[in-house]
């Protein structure tokens, strides 16, 4: 009921007017070439529709009345900016909003709302949702109800009992033995399921709904009351149940995961993507790339003064991990994401593209910014036929789908650009649609 009832309030209202135009004629820019790690000399780019028409050094001749014509002035031109791990629902809102008897439907659109075209409006054109009731806030930006990313959506999370899904309060009972739903499962937050009858149907709740892939926790987490963080979660039959359903429909599961022996567990039931993994040892990140396992990994901030003393003890293994296996796993050549995972922590998501220059500890600038834009992308593209956007991301190629931003500067040399986009990103393009142009159109 309260699922069709979001469904419902995203949906209100008109659509909301973008720069719709048939096509949009870039020129004199300097395109980011991942495979160089330098930039081109001066382009002209044609966006037409939704992909990239045409790349030229030389001019390129339009006609027409909608076309937009942009002077680029010798600046940057890349590929949007993709997170592969947000919670764009949970990420909105504190804990307490969230349980709070005055929190009203109305009140959660506008916070998720407005969180969306901010986020938008940082430069990320695409993310990856790793669990929350994400459907209808996609339904609402794919038809232009609400500004935002694009969104490969998971569902809702798929926890055992006592699993870092299991979100109830003390006073909620269980389903199985009780009868009702809890919150979190009406919210569509959670399945808590268990067994393997249970996880499939789960699962193919989510493909039913829209799911480019599933969500399953596979270990202990730092922010769930119930389970300590060195546990393992879901037996090698209840995963592979998940696996199973998933890959009959042409995708894959991503797991929670920190310590080794939920990860190798999950490998052997053909998971294709692990979350977190901060406590992975070099045997375990050997296995990944042996089995072509993506590491999406984050570079968590520190304990602050608003997290409980339980949780800050559950970060420390976490926080002295993460230090270890980003260099490792680069070293071993594991096959690397990058997102940030905010979870009821709102304030942070103004941090957003500050976090991407923590990796300066590990990587180069050209290494990052391919990270977080083509080598993000081919993860998307995991979902395969259930990737709700079918086209070529994170790069400026002819045929990609044009999602582009126009930075005043070069991020190669200087990778605190992207940490101030609402100065240095001078053009946001989704979908061959303009967000944002800070410059004026060419006569």
């Amino acid at each position: 009921m309260v699922f069709k009832s979001l469904v419902a309030f995203f949906l209100m209202g008109t659509s909301i007017a973008i720069a719709q135009t048939e096509q949009i004629l870039i020129e004199n820019v300097r395109i980011l070439d991942h495979n160089k790690a330098s930039l081109t000399a001066p382009m002209n780019v044609l966006v037409s529709g939704q992909k990239i028409e045409k790349i030229s050094s030389s001019s390129i001749s339009v006609k027409g009345k909608d076309v937009v014509k942009i002077n680029g002035g010798g600046k940057t031109l890349m590929p949007g900016l993709i997170d592969v791990h947000v919670h764009m629902v949970f990420g909105a809102l504190t804990m307490a909003e969230l349980m709070s008897p005055d929190m009203t439907q109305e009140l959660i659109i506008q916070k998720v709302g407005e969180s969306s075209h901010k986020m938008l409006m940082r430069g990320f054109t695409s993310v990856r949702d790793a669990g929350g009731p994400i459907f209808p806030l996609k339904l609402a930006i794919d038809n232009g109800k609400l500004k935002g990313p694009r969104i490969w959506p998971s569902g809702a999370m798929i926890s055992q009992t006592s699993g870092h899904g299991d979100f109830r309060t003390p006073e909620e009972r269980s389903r199985r033995f009780f009868g009702k739903p809890s919150r979190g499962e009406e919210l569509g937050a959670t399945f808590i399921a268990d067994g393997r009858d249970d996880v499939l149907t789960a699962t193919r709740e989510n493909l039913r709904f829209g799911a480019s892939q599933i969500k399953i926790m596979a270990g202990g987490g730092t922010s769930s009351a119930y389970d300590p963080i060195d546990v393992t979660q879901y037996t090698f039959d209840e995963m592979k149940a998940a696996v199973d359903a998933a890959e009959d429909w042409g995708t894959y599961v991503m797991v929670h995961a920190y310590t080794p022996r939920a990860v190798q567990r999950a490998i052997s039931a053909g998971v294709k993507s692990i979350e977190h993994g901060q406590m992975l040892d070099e045997e375990t990140l050997k296995l990944m790339v042996e089995k072509d396992v993506w590491l999406s990994l984050q570079n968590l901030m520190d304990n602050n003064a608003n997290m409980t003393p339980q949780r800050i003890e559950k970060r420390k293994p976490v926080l002295e991990g993460q230090n270890k296996v980003w260099p490792l796993a680069k070293q071993l050549g594991v096959k690397l994401a990058w997102g940030t995972d905010f979870l009821f922590e709102p304030e942070l998501n103004d941090t957003q593209n500050s976090y991407i220059l923590r990796l300066q500890k590990w990587f180069t600038n050209a290494e990052i910014l391919k990270m977080v834009t083509n080598d993000n992308a081919k993860l998307l593209q995991m979902s395969g036929l259930r990737s709700p956007y079918p086209g070529k991301l994170g790069v400026v190629e002819e045929q990609a789908l044009a999602d582009l931003l126009l930075v005043d500067g070069d991020p190669l040399k200087d990778l605190s650009l992207i940490d101030n986009p609402e100065k240095n990103f001078l053009l946001i393009i989704k979908d061959g649609q303009i967000y944002k142009n800070t410059i004026k159109d060419k006569k």
